[in-house]
């Protein structure tokens, strides 16, 4: 068991949150993925262990029990995303790889509550941010299907670089389906990217003034 520097940890850019998901999350888990079932099929990998509709909470019990279990083992690290405190949907970097590679992948998805208020790519920024400065890692990629383009928006709006096309790369909604590969690394952002999110005119807005749902992602 290796854990990693770092983790668990919570961190926060007004009213954004990301902290260790926790067992009694399963209950929020549950009702937001059913309510979103619509707006995440398209996007979902096809497995079982992530139901996007079922009337137990065992099956996300066993999902948080195993994605937990990832992080005590330093392949992962598992955030609920918080608005105001509230849950509001789950990244997670995952497949870290330590060596001479020091890369993971960056997942997400958000409740279509809250989309639009540029809630997912401050959490993104957190999180790299995190990977990078404190966790030690040194590159970060993210998988997005060609059609997803809110979910490239995010990733775009951040300066992640564009690295070609992924055929077939993963089973998602009945069908294998091609990815982009996005990616950044440390030299990327000598001075954070949350910072650069920041400059470049990012912000959170306010419980009050978001406009409805824009399409904005899922797990890329």
């Amino acid at each position: 068991m290796n854990r990693i520097r770092g983790w668990p940890i919570t961190l926060g850019e007004g009213p954004v949150g990301l902290r260790p998901l926790r067992l009694r999350d399963a209950g929020a888990l549950r009702e937001t993925r059913i309510r979103n079932a619509d707006w995440l099929r398209p996007w979902e990998p096809t497995h079982p262990e992530m139901p996007l509709h079922t009337s137990g909470l065992s099956p996300y019990v066993a999902m948080l029990q195993a994605i937990r279990r990832e992080a005590r083992h330093g392949i992962s690290m598992p955030w609920a995303i918080t608005y105001d405190g509230v849950f509001a949907g789950q990244l997670t970097v995952s497949a870290v790889v330590w060596g001479s590679a020091r890369s993971a992948q960056v997942g997400y998805w958000i409740d279509s509550a809250y989309a639009g208020r540029g809630v997912t790519p401050t959490a993104v920024a957190l999180a790299v941010d995190h990977s990078f400065f404190t966790v030690g890692l040194h590159r970060i990629e993210a998988s997005i299907r060609p059609e997803n383009r809110a979910s490239r928006r995010v990733v775009e709006k951040l300066g992640f670089r564009e690295e070609g096309l992924r055929k077939r790369q993963l089973h998602i909604d009945g069908a294998w389906r091609d990815h982009i590969g996005y990616a950044l690394t440390t030299e990327d952002v000598p001075g954070g990217l949350l910072s650069r999110w920041r400059r470049r005119g990012g912000r959170v807005a306010d419980s009050g003034s978001a406009a409805g749902p824009a399409p904005q992602p899922e797990w890329p």
